[in-house]
């Protein structure tokens, strides 16, 4: 697929939407102070463009910080999680409990615990994304072909190389889907984590542009907050790409496969 074909309709739809929502601004009669106008959004961010990376920074490095730390150790517990079954069964329904209870209830509590510092940024931003990435590894391992696991079994395939050479390649499609669900998400926890406590960020500069009712400057903050989680994004998509382009080449032999069945 051409990159046209590939990012142009959602271009197309972006560029749609904000012409309408600029046209809507400045024709409605609606106050700025309700709803400023993407190029309004734009001017302020450029104007208060030194206050925006001092807080854009701190932001980046919480969420990059804490994605790292979340893939390590969801990276780990699936591997444990998968060679001891009995573990599995244990841990499971708690990961999925872990789930239940709404971020915003837990981010006050990081912060009282362990101060403003970057550490309860990271935490949140852990707590968030460890769950897409450890579950869909599991589910990666668990789509093993078992005529496969048993061919090298009769070869005298130990479990450690079965899993190298079998299952961890198997688990890598799931791993980077794992990682793309939570890309989307860890910029939001890192943002959430600040708006309840911090002296930096976008979050905590949301909070003191909607105190001093500069709306604009509220939204040229989800702007940015935004731009990040779609580089984050991004650069997942990129890495799997890299990683493990006989995925992308198998599905894209597939597709026709399935067109021409439902024909």
């Amino acid at each position: 697929m051409t990159p046209a074909r590939r990012f142009g309709p959602p271009l197309v739809l972006v560029a749609a939407a904000l012409a309408t929502w600029e046209v809507l601004a400045r024709s409605s009669g609606i106050s700025p102070f309700v709803l400023p106008a993407p190029t309004q959004v734009v001017g302020s961010l450029w104007e208060f463009r030194s206050e925006a990376i001092r807080h854009l920074v701190p932001t980046i490095v919480e969420t990059v910080l804490g994605f790292a730390v979340s893939i390590v150790a969801a990276t780990a517990i699936a591997i444990g999680l998968d060679r001891i079954a009995w573990a599995r069964r244990a841990v499971e329904p708690l990961l999925v409990g872990s789930q239940t209870v709404p971020i915003i209830a837990i981010a006050p509590l990081v912060v009282v615990w362990f101060g403003f510092g970057i550490v309860p940024k990271i935490l949140v931003v852990v707590v968030v994304t460890f769950f897409p990435i450890t579950i869909a590894l599991l589910d990666g391992f668990a789509s093993t072909p078992a005529d496969a696991t048993e061919l090298l079994r009769s070869y005298g395939a130990s479990p450690g190389q079965t899993f190298l050479m079998l299952r961890w390649p198997s688990g890598l499609p799931g791993f980077f889907t794992g990682l793309r669900i939570s890309a989307t998400y860890a910029v939001v926890a890192a943002v959430i984590a600040e708006y309840v406590g911090a002296t930096d960020g976008l979050g905590i500069w949301m909070q003191l542009s909607q105190r001093s009712f500069r709306t604009d400057l509220v939204f040229g903050a989800i702007l940015l907050t935004a731009a990040l989680s779609v580089g984050l994004y991004g650069l997942v998509v990129a890495l799997e790409r890299a990683a493990i382009p006989w995925w992308r080449t198998s599905r894209g032999a597939r597709q026709p496969e399935r067109l021409s069945g439902a024909a």
